[in-house]
């Protein structure tokens, strides 16, 4: 018998339907970090590793990586701490970690969102076994409000309020991926 899933209505964006960022503020800032980012990794010998957390950063990082100037590999994580709801779970469980390529190699690591810190703190410390020549974090939002670990943002995008948002990558129970914009639900 087949199983019939059934999915809640999602919530409405935004009141107003206005972009808190827009696809044109977003691809700005994301070229101004590539070309950051290129700078700071402009004299190292191997190609760098962009370790992308899964699913909400791919967005991201695709666009990151076009914007770079130096050879980059990409690696990836899966990390997750919210499941379908808007607040983190305080738990973060990696899976797919790649072990052992990153000795002595450049890594950033490249997040969608920094919140409360406990991904990118988990991602860091894991990283940190396989003893990297250097560790840097690329993060596309940095949302301070809700911090509980202190993390130090290398590369960051923007800085908005404690809002739950969704776009460019970011989701609300695996919805909204898609929009080129980045709301805030509500």
């Amino acid at each position: 018998m087949a199983q019939v899933l059934t999915q809640t209505k999602p919530p409405a964006t935004s009141s107003s339907g206005k972009a808190m960022i827009s696809a044109a503020r977003i691809s700005r800032r994301v070229r101004f970090l590539g070309r950051q980012i290129s700078d700071a990794y402009a004299d190292i010998e191997t190609p760098l590793i962009m370790l992308v957390i899964l699913k909400g950063a791919t967005v991201f990082a695709a666009d990151l990586l076009r914007s770079l100037r130096v050879p980059a590999e990409l690696e990836f994580v899966r990390a997750a701490s919210y499941g379908a709801g808007v607040a983190s779970s305080g738990r973060v469980k990696l899976a797919h970690m790649v072990e052992g390529t990153f000795a002595d190699r450049h890594v950033l690591l490249v997040e969608d969102i920094v919140d409360s810190g406990r991904t990118a703190e988990a991602v860091t410390k894991r990283v940190h076994q396989a003893k990297p020549a250097s560790l840097r974090l690329a993060a596309l939002l940095d949302r301070p409000a809700r911090r509980v670990v202190d993390v130090k943002i290398d590369f960051r995008g923007f800085v908005i309020p404690d809002r739950f948002v969704i776009g460019y990558g970011l989701d609300y129970a695996g919805l909204y991926r898609e929009l080129p914009d980045i709301h805030s639900l509500g």
